[in-house]
């Protein structure tokens, strides 16, 4: 693993792990596409590496449905996170996890 402010597995990627684990993340374009049309998704994170048609068309569903989202995580950190290659688009289903993972990303953000 490399160390540095953007390998760091701080606790924000730590606590998205667990909400994987805990089957309240959803993974993919279509899922996250489908899932906060239905209005099923709390926050959406896209990483740096997705195209700009992908953070284009998901920032604008994000202000319609009133869905917080975070873009700053490149697609090896997400997926480094989550035991999976690369990924451009997480959704999280539940609600207080959603809220968790706000706080330690703003907590993380105030550090800087």
């Amino acid at each position: 693993m490399i160390f540095g402010r953007r390998w760091k597995l701080d606790k924000m990627l730590s606590f998205l792990g667990l909400t994987r684990k805990s089957g309240n993340l959803i993974l993919g374009y279509n899922k996250n596409e489908e899932a906060i049309k239905m209005r099923k998704l709390y926050l959406l994170i896209l990483s740096k590496g997705a195209s700009e048609n992908t953070k284009d068309k998901f920032k604008g569903y994000c202000e319609k449905y009133k869905v917080p989202y975070i873009e700053d995580f490149t697609p090896d950190e997400l997926g480094y996170a989550l035991g999976y290659e690369g990924i451009a688009v997480v959704g999280v289903s539940d609600r207080n996890m959603a809220r968790k993972l706000e706080e330690h990303y703003n907590s993380k953000r105030m550090e800087e």
